[in-house]
C-alpha cells in the first residue's frame, strides 16, 4: 500500500496525449485550444466613438466656438465619414467610426440641441470619449495561448477573429465499467439482495461535465466473462474506468483480469479513506491507462475528482488549480490514512469556510449528494484545531 501523495504522482506520470481535432465554434466550448489566437486586425480596428452625443474640431473650441451647425448622424455600421469645417459638428452613436477632421466627442448630455444647432454646455477635453485603434490589441498579438479552456467569453474573442472552426484538444474516449451481480437496471424493481445501478451513472454524468460521453459497460462477476468484456473494450477505448471488483473478496476478479490482459499494475491500494482499494494500471504500448474504483459510491466519487480529473487536465495540457478552504470546527486526523473527508463550503468575509457533512461511510449516496467536495486531511497524531487551511477538491 503506498501513500496518497505517491500515488498522486504516480497518476500524473502516466498522462497521455489524444492529439488534436478540429471543431466548429459553438461545440468548442469547454474544450482545451490547441493553438494560440492571434489579432487578424487591430482591436478595436478603428477610433470609435464609445458615447452618444456630437464629435468636433477640437480647433473650434481653441477659436472659442461653442455652437456648431449639426450636418448629419453617424451610427454604428456606418463607413467612416468626415466633417467638413471645425464650425460644423455630426451627430454621432456609441461604437461609429470617428469621422476625417474630427478629434473630441462631447456626450449629449454636455449640450444642448435645437433647431439643427449645438451648443457646448460644458468645456470638453480634446480626444476625450474615443476609442482608440489598436489600444487594445494590435493586429498579431496572441488574444488566447494553446492550453486556453474555451468559456463563453473566450467564445466571443473566437468570434471576433473570424474563427468559425478551432483546433481543440481531442479527448479520450472512455468506457465505464461496472461489475457485480447485484446490480440491475434502474428502472428495475431490485429484489430484497439486489440493488440498482448508480456508480457508473455518477461517473458518466461527471465526465459530460467536461465534454465526455462515455461508453457504460456492465459485466457479470464471472473471471472469464470479465476477462472477455475488458479485451474488447481496450481495443476500443484510451481510459477504462471500473468501479467495483477490486477489493480483497473471493469475486473480485479486476486485479487478475487485468494483469492477464497486459496492463501493468502502477499501484493497488492507497492509504486514504475513502478508496483504499483504488487500482491503476498502464498499457504503455497502446497507450491504454486504467482508473478501477473501488465500488462504494463515495469511494467512487472521491477517487474520480482527486486522481482523475488532474490527470486529465495535464493529458490536456492545462493545470488544475484546487482553492484552499477554512474548516470551520475540530476534526481528528486518521494516524496512518489520508482522508478525503466530504464538505459543504460558503463564503464568509472573503473566505471559503468548510463545514464537514456527517455521512454513514462509503456507501452512503445520500451524504454524497449534499456535499460540494471533499478537503484533505493529512494523516497524523494530532488533533486538527477549528480554523485550520485545507487543500480542497470541488466534485459534483
Amino acid at each position: 500500500m503506498i501513500t496518497f501523495e505517491n500515488a498522486f504522482e504516480h497518476v500524473l506520470e502516466h498522462t497521455l496525449d489524444f492529439g488534436d481535432e478540429t471543431v466548429t465554434l459553438l461545440k468548442s466550448t469547454g474544450r482545451i485550444l490547441s493553438e494560440d489566437i492571434k489579432a487578424d486586425r487591430d482591436f478595436p480596428p478603428f477610433n470609435r466613438s464609445t458615447k452618444d452625443g456630437i464629435v468636433i474640431a477640437f480647433s473650434a473650441i481653441e477659436k472659442g466656438i461653442t455652437r456648431f451647425k449639426v450636418e448629419g448622424v453617424l451610427s454604428a455600421g456606418m463607413p467612416q465619414q468626415k466633417l467638413s469645417t471645425d464650425h460644423n459638428c455630426l451627430e454621432i452613436m456609441t461604437g461609429a467610426v470617428l469621422p476625417e477632421q474630427a478629434d473630441t466627442i462631447v456626450m449629449y448630455e454636455e449640450t444642448e440641441i435645437k433647431d439643427g444647432w449645438a451648443s457646448i454646455t460644458k468645456t470638453p477635453k480634446k480626444g476625450q470619449n474615443i476609442h482608440r485603434q489598436g489600444t487594445d490589441e494590435q493586429k498579431g498579438a496572441i488574444l488566447l495561448k494553446k492550453g486556453t479552456e474555451i468559456t463563453a467569453a473566450v467564445i466571443g474573442v473566437l468570434a471576433s477573429v473570424g474563427k468559425k472552426d478551432v483546433l481543440v484538444k481531442t479527448l479520450p474516449k472512455i468506457c465505464v465499467v461496472s461489475t457485480g451481480n447485484e446490480l440491475v437496471e434502474i428502472q428495475e424493481t431490485p429484489l430484497p439482495h439486489q440493488i440498482r445501478k448508480s456508480n457508473s451513472l455518477s461517473l458518466a454524468s461527471a465526465l459530460k461535465k467536461v465534454k465526455i460521453t462515455p461508453t457504460l459497460l456492465h459485466i457479470a462477476d464471472d473471471k472469464s466473462i470479465i476477462e472477455k468484456e475488458l479485451e474488447k473494450a481496450f481495443l476500443k477505448y484510451d481510459v477504462l474506468m471500473l468501479s467495483g471488483g477490486v477489493s480483497k473478496g473471493k469475486f473480485d476478479f479486476i486485479p487478475d483480469a487485468l494483469h492477464n490482459l497486459g496492463i501493468e499494475k502502477v499501484f493497488h491500494r492507497v492509504a486514504q479513506r475513502p478508496g483504499k482499494p483504488f487500482w491503476f494500471g498502464v498499457q504503455k504500448e497502446k497507450q491504454k491507462v486504467v482508473f478501477s474504483f473501488p465500488g462504494n459510491p463515495v469511494s467512487t466519487f472521491a477517487n474520480y475528482h482527486v486522481y482523475f480529473l488532474p490527470w486529465l487536465k495535464k493529458s490536456l495540457g492545462t493545470e488544475t488549480k484546487n482553492p484552499s478552504v477554512i474548516l470551520d470546527e475540530p476534526i481528528q486526523p486518521h494516524p496512518s490514512l489520508t482522508l478525503f473527508v466530504q464538505v459543504t463550503c460558503q463564503w464568509h468575509e472573503g473566505k471559503l469556510i468548510a463545514k464537514t457533512i456527517k455521512g454513514n461511510g462509503s456507501g452512503d449516496l445520500v451524504s454524497l449528494a449534499l456535499a460540494d467536495g471533499f478537503i484533505r486531511v493529512p494523516q497524523g497524531d494530532n488533533e486538527i484545531l477549528q480554523g485550520m487551511v485545507f487543500d480542497y477538491t470541488e466534485a459534483g
